[in-house]
């Protein structure tokens, strides 16, 4: 059966690992860890850049009013496009 860590576990994990002087390999045969889940979680916890974009659970806003055009002579209006993965797209448009 297959053990669920939320990221704070993992993170002790991965300080364990680095403590301990045990190659990843040895380390997750012993504490009897996915060798491959665990170097996924140690590339994404060392890497900030992705902390926002791999699922803190929290919901993210972007204002959009600056595409909004105050005055006639913005343009016509918005288009835009939500690519949400694996093929699907989600399209806003308005018109002028």
């Amino acid at each position: 059966m297959r053990k669920h860590r939320t990221p704070e576990q993992w993170q002790t994990l991965v300080d364990q690992q680095r403590d301990c002087g045990l190659s990843a390999s040895k380390f997750c045969k012993q504490g009897n860890i996915g060798y491959a889940s665990f170097c996924n979680w140690r590339k994404r916890l060392s890497d900030p850049s992705t902390n926002d974009s791999t699922g803190s659970g929290e919901a993210g806003f972007l204002d959009l009013s600056s595409l909004m055009g105050n005055s006639p002579s913005s343009g016509p209006g918005w288009h835009i496009v939500l690519s949400l993965g694996n093929g699907v797209e989600l399209r806003l448009s308005q018109h002028g």
